[in-house]
């Protein structure tokens, strides 16, 4: 890392971030391309699965303890990114894709790792035999594993939004809040469903290896919301432009610490560095709290007018102060706001604050969308499809990355709450539009890629 100084101000500053802002790296997330795996036979494909992914990142617990006592920045996760797996399992029809889940779940605890990402299907044009099985399998491969990740690319600016895709999901979704009723139907909180996806982030439960990548790379994310809302508060009632400065800044610092990390865990684990993700993303932690800073740059409560306003501002802010610390910002990069892992976005979800349609307004300008929203379990599948719809539209529209990680929790409904545990967090049961969008949902076929997307 000759390339790379730091002064003693600014380990000392580092230091500090950690100890009472609650600075931490959030993933070191090592990709894996299963390319090389293939086979017709679901017992190779899967011993090659399980051999390629313990092989590639087998000293990455090792050396994220190292990394952690050498530097003294928390590692909270250790993860991996695969291959989506519909490219690598269309060889035979007899390829079973629950086993490939529960594969990609025992090389996750033999290497002990939080979670494995890219049990995936990239569908945003059309679906093959391959994803249409990978799809219908959902619903047994979450609820037969526990660090399973999965994502359905359904839309993009370039292609449209597939809404044949939109409308199974919808079911599917469904299938899995039912089959993991037990445990709060938590499988949901394990799928994420993007348009505009991308192939480099390595946070859960969006990650996956892109076809587009090197054999093996390290990613890393690190968060900071704790790090901005103590700047914002050190920086009093100063003007806009002032404040934009400030967030820019300390985007900044908190990159280089990112960027620190992530190319000495490259060095030591002999696998490229490929980008730093900052991600703004809250925990249930007091403090750590987008939410809150959004409060702090002067609204009451989030969710209460302008709160749109203030996050794209701070999301635009975010991208600019970690684009001038890295040559190797990528991901998401930006402002989280997930419903159940800010404390401050669940008060303001029981005060009545927020609301899943001022929610999905803000995702137009954060970096990712509708987040951990819970809502009642006996919502229609259509309405499902129809959140996820709107919510891909706004992405394909503003040719920006969008996501829906919704769960209807079995046997609860507005008012209740369910408490996920961990980062997850806790999730009060929020209301949805109570008229029907059935008869859109069935119309299925395609929307057309915009206006926009004709670039060439």
């Amino acid at each position: 890392m000759r390339h790379q100084s730091f002064s003693g101000d600014e380990i000392l500053e580092t230091i500090n971030m950690v100890r009472t802002e609650q600075l931490d790296i959030r993933t070191i997330t090592i990709g894996v391309s299963l390319f090389d795996c293939v086979s017709d036979n679901s017992e190779t494909l899967c011993r090659n699965i399980f051999e390629k992914v313990t092989k590639t990142a087998k000293h990455l617990r090792r050396v994220s303890r190292e990394l952690e006592r050498e530097f003294g920045l928390p590692i909270v996760n250790n993860r991996v990114a695969v291959t989506p797996v519909s490219l690598i399992a269309g060889a035979s029809a007899q390829i079973n894709f629950v086993r490939i889940a529960q594969t990609l779940d025992r090389a996750a605890r033999e290497l002990d790792v939080d979670f494995i990402g890219g049990f995936s299907a990239s569908v945003e044009k059309g679906i093959t035999r391959a994803d249409a099985r990978l799809m219908t399998s959902l619903p047994e491969a979450l609820a037969a594993t526990e660090r399973v990740c999965s994502s359905v690319n359904v839309g993009s600016t370039r292609a449209g939004l597939n809404m044949d895709a939109i409308a199974d999901i919808g079911p599917i979704i469904r299938n899995i809040a039912q089959m993991t009723a037990a445990r709060d139907s938590i499988g949901c909180a394990k799928l994420v469903v993007f348009c505009n996806a991308v192939e480099d982030n390595p946070f859960m439960a969006g990650a996956f290896h892109g076809p587009n990548e090197a054999d093996c790379v390290v990613n890393v994310g690190v968060s900071g919301p704790g790090v901005v809302y103590r700047a914002l508060q050190a920086a009093g009632d100063v003007d806009f432009g002032t404040l934009t400065a400030v967030i820019r800044r300390t985007a900044f610092k908190i990159t280089r610490a990112g960027e620190l990390i992530g190319r000495a865990a490259s060095q030591r684990l002999g696998i490229p560095f490929g980008i730093i993700d900052l991600s703004l993303a809250p925990t249930p932690a007091e403090g750590d709290s987008v939410a809150r800073i959004i409060e702090e740059i002067g609204l009451e409560r989030v969710g209460a007018h302008g709160s749109t306003a203030a996050l794209a501002l701070l999301n635009d802010a975010v991208k600019k102060g970690g684009a001038m610390a890295s040559s190797y910002v990528g991901g998401l990069s930006g402002a989280f706001i997930p419903l159940s892992e800010d404390q401050g976005m669940i008060e303001a979800a029981q005060l009545g604050a927020i609301t899943i349609d001022k929610l999905e307004a803000m995702t137009s300008v954060c970096s990712v969308g509708l987040d951990m929203i819970a809502v009642p379990g006996d919502t229609p599948a259509e309405t499902l499809s129809a959140v996820i719809a709107d919510e891909a539209a706004i992405g394909m529209i503003n040719k920006k990355t969008t996501a829906v990680r919704i769960i209807p929790v079995a046997n609860k409904t507005v008012g209740d709450s369910v408490d996920f545990g961990g980062l997850l967090g806790r999730a009060p049961i929020v209301a949805v539009n109570r008229f029907s969008s059935r008869r859109f949902i069935r119309r299925r076929g395609r929307i057309p890629s915009p206006l926009q997307a004709l670039v060439n």
